[in-house]
């Protein structure tokens, strides 16, 4: 972190990888994002040279939180999510650091990343207790902090409900796949957030992807007890979360 209390942070994506140098005390992007194609493939060594890319255009030259659409234990990742399968085994925290001439890096999960971000300065930010942010995209990522506190690589998006996997139940693509009308996708939904709050009796749900844009026409059908409120960071949340987990030193 700079003494201006500023971090960097990227989010690497199946589309892009963005990242941006943020305000520590606001949550703020200090400018605006940077954003270059993801390789295809985007293998390990190819992403890495994006990533420097990046750092490199942003004249950043402090340590670097980066996110991952995979699990990440001690820096190496263990899945692969939208990028090359060749991650799964990689030492990405080392890789990076290679990348960027050996200074200090933090990996996470990406929405690890947009878990800190919501429950600091987004949709969650006043709330006690424990939040759990949701993204419903292709598949569903996950998020548990309590009090702050984030549970790393949760991975709920693949937990069993009635005898399938949440993802499979209510992901964003499901609704598109099977033509669902939100009435039917939210009753799939429903389904989900009641299975999971009654494992965890989470205080709020943070509702993110890019089907939360539309929160209003299906939020309000959800027939869960627990609150659901859509994200508010939306495009920058994973940014600011890589860059909190580089400040806090956050080393799933």
């Amino acid at each position: 972190m700079s003494a201006r209390g500023h971090a960097f942070g990227i989010d690497i994506g199946g589309s892009g990888v963005k990242g941006a140098a943020v305000d520590l005390t606001t949550g703020d992007l200090i400018h605006e994002r940077i954003k270059i194609a993801t390789p295809h493939p985007a293998t390990p060594l190819a992403v890495a040279a994006a990533v420097a890319e990046l750092v490199a255009e942003a004249e950043w030259a402090g340590p670097v939180g980066i996110t991952l659409p995979a699990v990440v234990l001690g820096g190496i990742a263990q899945t692969a999510a939208n990028i090359d399968k060749s991650w799964i085994g990689t030492d990405a925290r080392t890789l990076f650091s290679d990348a960027l001439g050996g200074r200090e890096v933090t990996v996470l999960n990406d929405a690890d990343a947009a878990g800190l971000a919501e429950d600091r300065y987004g949709a969650a930010k006043d709330f006690a207790g424990l939040v759990l942010l949701l993204t419903f995209g292709t598949g569903i990522g996950s998020a548990l902090l309590v009090h702050g506190t984030l549970v790393p690589n949760t991975e709920l998006g693949h937990l069993e409900i009635g005898g399938t996997e949440s993802e499979h139940r209510a992901a964003a693509s499901v609704k598109d796949r099977d033509g669902l009308s939100y009435e039917q996708w939210a009753v799939a939904v429903s389904t989900v957030l009641i299975g999971m709050e009654n494992l965890f009796w989470p205080t709020v749900f943070v509702a993110g992807g890019g089907i939360s844009r539309d929160a209003d026409q299906w939020i309000p059908l959800l027939t869960n007890r627990t609150p659901v409120i859509p994200a508010h960071l939306r495009n920058t949340a994973g940014i600011v979360g890589a860059a909190m987990a580089i400040d806090a030193g956050i080393t799933p």
